[in-house]
């Protein structure tokens, strides 16, 4: 069956990325979170999606105790998830203002997935291959996926160096989504979440595809039409 995989928790409910956000995800009947991590300066993990807060300040040039109430640890969010699987998204791409050539992020989230015995719940992806190859470096045995927000036009060359650097799930764009990408998929041994999809009757049309999970900001209409 497609999981549901609410978008930074359930963000039309809550703060997207909040504690608040992951447990309305659970009880809007959400399979799966998704997060974004960051690092502060002093090393942490914070769950944000942009590299700056709010008011400006860089996470990476701010310590984790200075950091809004709101934004938990990457701990706090996996106990938020609780019985939850989580897609930790690692955002570490060279535009980024905190890019970080070591990939010390990935490292530190696959340790941390081994050190809780997470391996089963967690699944860690980014849009930058080289950040999920670290992943597999520090520990094969995490889940790891790539992003992308386009596909074509060579779809089993990207398969192929997908499969090449051991990464079994690919997470495209809504758009990029076709009847050929979802049989090529199923060829290859490549599982597809898809993102972002907040219309019923697509997400009704990529279950039918065979699709593994649907990210999605409102996880209780996703929840109605995969469960109704």
């Amino acid at each position: 069956m497609t999981r549901v995989i609410g978008h930074r928790g359930a963000p039309r409910v809550a703060r997207e990325n909040t504690v608040e956000a992951f447990e309305a995800a659970r009880a809007l009947g959400a399979d799966m979170v998704e997060l974004d991590v960051r690092r502060t300066l002093d090393g942490r993990f914070a769950v944000h999606h942009d590299a700056r807060l709010p008011d400006g300040r860089l996470l990476v040039e701010t310590p984790a105790a200075e950091l809004p109430a709101w934004v938990p640890s990457l701990d706090e969010a996996l106990r938020a998830c609780d019985t939850m699987a989580v897609n930790i998204e690692v955002k570490n791409l060279p535009v980024d203002p905190d890019h970080d050539e070591t990939d010390a992020v990935a490292a530190g989230v696959a340790d941390l997935v081994a050190e809780r015995g997470l391996h089963e719940q967690v699944l860690v992806s980014s849009f930058n291959l080289r950040s999920i190859d670290r992943v597999r470096a520090e520990d094969a045995a995490v889940a790891t996926a790539l992003l992308v927000v386009a596909v074509q036009p060579d779809v089993p060359r990207l398969l192929e160096r997908l499969l090449r650097h051991g990464h079994r799930v690919l997470h495209p764009h809504d758009s990029a989504v076709t009847d050929e990408l979802v049989e090529a998929c199923a060829a290859a041994g490549v599982a597809l979440n898809v993102w972002t999809v907040n219309d019923a009757d697509r997400i009704r049309q990529l279950a039918a595809l065979g699709v593994a999970g649907v990210v999605t900001d409102v996880p209780d209409v996703a929840a109605g039409v995969l469960r109704g």
